[in-house]
Formats: C-alpha cells, sequence, structure tokens
C-alpha cells in the first residue's frame, strides 16, 4: 500500500511573515526614497520658479493666459504637495492631490503647448499613484483624526 502525504504549508513565507520581511523593508524604503525625490522635485524644480516668478515660469503662464495669480496658486500648490509627500498622515493624499494637479499639466500640455512634454506630467503620476496606493492606510488614519478633531 503506498502512502501518500500532504505537502506542508509554510506560514513563514515572504507574502505571510508580515511587515518585518527584508523585502518589505526594501520596498518600504525605495518607496520613501522615491517619496523624497519627488517631493524635492515638485518644491525645488516645479513649485520654486512659479514662486519665485523665473522668467520661464512667467512666460509659461503668460502664453496660457493664465497670469500670475494662477502661477503661484499653482506653484503654492505644488509646494504644499511636496512637504506633505514627507508627513507620513498626509502622504497619500499628497500624492493623489499632485496626480491631480498632473492631470490638468497633461491637458495643459495637450492644449497650450500642442503637446510638448505632455509625457511628463504622465511619467510623474505613476510614481505618485503607487504612493497614493501603498499609503492609503495613512487615509483611514487621516479620516479618524479629522472626525475626532
Amino acid at each position: 500500500m503506498s502512502q501518500t502525504t500532504a505537502p506542508v504549508s509554510s506560514t513563514t513565507s515572504a507574502a505571510s511573515a508580515g511587515p518585518h520581511t527584508g523585502r518589505t523593508r526594501w520596498a518600504r524604503g525605495a518607496l520613501r526614497s522615491v517619496q523624497v525625490l519627488l517631493a524635492l522635485f515638485y518644491g525645488i524644480a516645479s513649485a520654486l520658479p512659479k514662486l519665485i516668478a523665473h522668467p520661464s515660469a512667467v512666460e509659461s503662464f503668460d502664453r496660457i493666459g493664465w497670469g500670475s495669480g494662477a502661477m503661484y496658486t499653482i506653484g503654492t500648490l505644488e509646494l504644499a504637495g511636496a512637504i506633505a509627500l514627507l508627513i507620513p498622515l498626509l502622504q497619500s493624499v499628497a500624492a493623489i492631490a499632485l496626480s491631480a494637479l498632473m492631470v490638468g499639466a497633461f491637458i495643459v500640455q495637450l492644449t497650450a503647448f500642442d503637446g510638448q512634454n505632455a509625457a511628463t506630467p504622465l511619467i510623474l503620476m505613476v510614481p505618485l499613484i503607487a504612493i497614493a496606493w501603498a499609503r492609503r492606510g495613512s487615509n483611514g488614519e487621516l479620516l479618524r483624526l479629522v472626525r475626532r478633531g
């Protein structure tokens, strides 16, 4: 008579080992690095030229007919998003808000600039959406805090 043995399932696989596995720590660190890089990009390369009225930013906003008010508003929103990307409680909401700005930037690039650099906002949305999804747990914490306050 032959014996059959059922495979023993392991409860220590990488998927079920919890938040302290090497792979998970690496992924969390990589995601945090991407958040810091995006915060630097939005704060320095994108918001700063608008907030200091750099001639290239002024020219762009004049070209689309929005003027300095819109330039300062968008620069302020980008700077706020950059800072919020670094705050654990706000990181997912910040990524969602910056993604919404990128949708607008994509539309403006297509309509006012004949598609020149239209891919840039779409490329920036990829890591922003990944951050929003991966850090979505902070949305519940933020909602609880807002409801309690």
